[in-house]
């Protein structure tokens, strides 16, 4: 099987962050956000992906062109407008062979949950990621209405007085080639955006089996307080971490574990960097500077005998 990754966003909610790279680049603990997404999908042995991408990413080409090494296949499509998702599918749909797998690369779920629709799938045309949400965020959100196991209606974030349920679509999903028939049919919505999900109600409409699979959670990295919760719960995950790559460290700098300072980082005498802190390539930490439960980015700058904690700085 195949993975189709959307990875063009702009992640204008992601600014300042994004200012200078591209949302699918934003570094996770070294890693990017498109990288952390692939994995679960690489862990239930899926090898071959698509990723859809911006045309002005100069990253993530380069960091693409070294999976190989680990098994993985990457072609990338370039999408030049912003123009929803069933449009960048439209674009991967060439280099598509059978069925598949889409997944947003700025919504992660963990492997268990992946091998779970993976498995619901089988005989089906279309299976849904699901997650039970409070009644004030349906709204946000692409809702579905069951009848009985199946999905047979998916909407578009409806008004929450009109929300058949308060289930909604995550952007993870299984499908059928079936669906790649369906895309020309798709027009712009209210927003100028080509809706997946009404490639997926034409789909149910023509009688096609839509099944759906409960998370138990998801992470969603869309803001910088989000990307700093993500690294956060990893480090919870991983509190053994301790990993300086750096040979510019000053004297009598003390790590409290876990952390991750990367290599081309330079950091003062004296200073204290942990717990919980990543210190990525091209940051600087000044004398004396405390650094606990933190991100700092490249060209981000602790000042000397400047305290930071729970904060991440650009």
């Amino acid at each position: 099987m195949q993975a189709v990754i959307l990875a063009a966003g702009k992640g204008t909610r992601l600014r300042p962050v994004t200012e200078n790279r591209s949302k699918a680049m934003v570094p996770v603990l070294g890693r990017p956000l498109v990288a952390r997404a692939m994995m679960p999908f690489v862990e239930n042995d899926i090898r071959d992906f698509v990723v859809v991408i911006s045309a002005d990413d100069t990253e993530i080409g380069p960091f693409f062109s070294e999976m190989d090494r680990f098994g993985v296949s990457v072609r990338c499509v370039v999408q030049r407008e912003r123009l929803g998702m069933a449009h960048a599918l439209g674009l991967a749909a060439p280099l598509i062979t059978g069925s598949f797998v889409l997944s947003a690369c700025d919504s992660l779920v963990d492997r268990c949950h992946v091998g779970e629709l993976l498995a619901a799938f089988r005989g089906a045309d279309a299976g849904l990621s699901l997650l039970d949400v409070s009644p004030e965020s349906v709204s946000k959100s692409a809702v579905v209405e069951f009848d009985g196991p199946r999905i047979r209606r998916i909407i578009e974030k409806p008004p929450a007085d009109e929300a058949p349920s308060h289930t909604i679509s995550l952007p993870h999903y299984v499908f059928s080639p079936r669906v790649l028939d369906l895309l020309s049919a798709v027009r712009p919505s209210p927003r100028g955006e080509y809706e997946l999900q009404d490639a997926i109600q034409d789909l149910i409409d023509e009688g096609g089996d839509v099944i759906g699979v409960r998370a138990a959670a998801r992470l969603q990295v869309s803001t910088p307080e989000d990307l700093l919760s993500l690294t956060l719960r990893i480090f919870a995950d991983d509190p053994a971490m301790h990993e300086v790559r750096s040979t510019d460290v000053g004297r009598r700098t003390r790590f409290g574990a876990p952390h991750l300072v990367e290599e081309g980082v330079v950091i003062g005498d004296g200073c204290t960097i942990g717990p919980e802190v990543y210190l990525e390539n091209g940051c600087r930490v000044g004398d004396g500077a405390v650094i606990r439960r933190s991100v700092v980015l490249r060209g981000g700058r602790v000042g000397e005998a400047e305290t930071v904690d729970h904060s991440l700085i650009i």
